[in-house]
């Protein structure tokens, strides 16, 4: 069973709620601002999940309720990728089109982002 399948089932089988308003959390969390809980408090990042199909998964957790919320974060788009590739043709040192100043790491053939698990492409 691979890593990601193991990830999946976990996922499911926790007993994660679901957030209503997930697009405005994503702009937030791209932005480096604190995330509201629908519960009141503010949600704090436990954990990112990478997918095999570039997506990702992310754990929050309210710091006031103690509820556990699960963010879905959809794979890179093309126009992403091309920036991210454009960057490294210029020599310059990758970076996150959607966090702006988060540098890409290498995960094997790929680059990703440490911040929201979301892979832009094999170079």
């Amino acid at each position: 069973m691979s890593q990601t399948k193991s990830h999946k089932n976990r996922l499911e089988s926790d007993n994660l709620l679901p957030l209503s308003s997930e697009k405005q959390l994503l702009r937030f969390y791209y932005a480096g601002k604190s995330l509201p809980s629908p519960t009141g408090g503010t949600l704090i990042m436990l954990r990112v999940y990478p997918e095999d199909d570039g997506s990702a998964s992310i754990i929050l957790e309210c710091n006031s309720s103690s509820l556990r919320y699960l963010l879905s974060i959809k794979k890179s788009t093309r126009t992403e990728r091309q920036k991210v590739k454009e960057m490294i043709k210029k020599g310059e040192d990758p970076k996150c089109p959607r966090h702006v100043s988060q540098a890409l790491v290498r995960a094997d053939k790929n680059f990703m982002c440490q911040l929201c698990g979301i892979s832009f492409g094999k170079f």
